[in-house]
């Protein structure tokens, strides 16, 4: 008896002993208006002169050229019928990218932008740029950007408005819609195959129907909300409102053999998603998620979307998800079909994007995920195919860049 009692006595010594070592071995991290404040080690690595060569796992090697360089803040590319790249940035301006210079746009609004990539209460002047499916013949082109706003005390609000590109100016420029300061943040665009747009939404509320904050909407091209949209003429709710419950939606793109689509949306600490979006879907935020809160506990009591609309594809930790393409070209034949996102962080480690390859198969399953140009810390904002079949790369720094993925010869 005494033997089993001097056992359980040391186990319980051994015990408390591994525990306190435990405690005492973890680190106090300083914190930030909730967040833990991340190292920096790897964020001030500049962009090498390049080009660079790759192995890829499917076994075709890559070529990653340097097109222009030296642009504040890139934010989202779009290429006319002509082959024009065009690009906007943080800083509220619209380029033209060509024979490595960015040549400046006229014509655009007037917008906020404040801030440090990465930072928190960041502010984006220009965010996206779409172009309406007709624009060979009308020239319409869509900026969403953060415009001044009263109602906010001049801090900003989401609009959304569209110009002409004629002679290298945006002519005619005006708001389709404002959100009148009530969302802020990130806003992707991006034209269904029926000619509407839809429009992801940042903010508050994201459970509530009657609120514009963590939506997608759905809108006719001159900003108007379609007849045939899913809560039109539901008591209570944004007429406007196409899904619900999300949480930061940074990348949008329409599937381009079944018209689906699709987002791409940061979590917390955890937890990003890529999701297909459907009408009246609920996909969960803040109730669920497979994600930490940035202080440490799970957001959500399990790991499950119950009731709610799961995501195709996930990541824990989260890699800051960004851009969105489904790649259709022939050049890197070896990736025809497979989704390509972009990444600004991994991990919560500044100076750790890339961009991330995902092969489904044809029921839209995911089979494997490829991490690519890892060794250039860069924040990868965007991702898109140019007319030529390359895959192009928008690198959201203060010395940003636009790469040019293509095959090694």
């Amino acid at each position: 008896m005494q033997r089993q009692l001097f056992r359980l006595s040391s186990l319980v010594l051994i015990t408390t002993a591994l525990l306190s070592q435990s405690t005492q071995a973890q680190q106090d991290v300083a914190f930030a208006n909730g967040v833990p404040v991340a190292p920096t080690g790897l964020a001030a690595i500049k962009l090498g002169a390049g080009p660079w060569t790759y192995p890829t796992g499917e076994g075709m090697n890559i070529k990653v050229e340097v097109v222009a360089r030296d642009i504040e803040y890139p934010m989202s590319m779009a290429f006319t019928p002509a082959g024009e790249l065009l690009l906007v940035t943080r800083k509220g301006m619209l380029y033209s990218i060509a024979n490595g210079k960015a040549t400046a746009i006229t014509g655009g609004p007037a917008s906020v932008f404040a801030g440090e990539s990465g930072g928190l209460g960041t502010v984006h002047g220009y965010i996206d740029i779409a172009l309406h499916p007709d624009f060979a013949k009308n020239q319409w082109v869509y900026i969403s950007y953060t415009k001044p706003s009263a109602e906010v005390g001049g801090r900003g609000g989401i609009a959304i408005g569209r110009g002409q590109l004629k002679n290298g100016k945006l002519e005619n420029f005006a708001d389709i819609w404002d959100s009148k300061g009530k969302v802020s943040g990130v806003t992707r665009l991006a034209f269904a195959k029926d000619g509407n747009l839809f429009v992801t939404t940042n903010g508050s509320d994201p459970q509530d129907l009657n609120t514009l904050g963590g939506k997608v909407l759905r809108l006719k091209d001159d900003g108007s909300v379609p007849s045939d949209n899913p809560y039109v003429g539901t008591p209570n709710t944004r007429p406007e409102v196409y899904s619900w419950g999300h949480r930061s939606a940074l990348g949008l793109a329409v599937h381009p053999k079944t018209g689906a689509l699709w987002e791409s949306e940061n979590g917390p600490n955890g937890g990003d998603e890529l999701n297909v979006i459907k009408p009246k879907a609920n996909y969960g935020w803040p109730k669920v998620s497979l994600g930490r809160d940035y202080k440490g506990p799970w957001q959500s009591e399990g790991p499950n979307h119950l009731g709610y609309e799961p995501p195709v594809v996930y990541w824990v930790p989260a890699i800051a998800v960004s851009g969105l393409l489904f790649y259709t070209g022939d050049a890197l034949s070896k990736w025809k079909g497979d989704v390509f996102v972009g990444s600004l962080r991994t991990g919560e480690i500044p100076g750790t994007g890339h961009v991330e390859r995902i092969l489904l198969n044809e029921k839209m399953e995911e089979l494997r995920r490829e991490s690519l140009l890892t060794d250039l810390h860069q924040r990868v904002r965007d991702v898109r195919q140019g007319p030529d079949g390359f895959i192009y790369v928008a690198t959201e720094q203060k010395d940003g860049a636009i790469l040019r993925i293509m095959p090694a010869k």
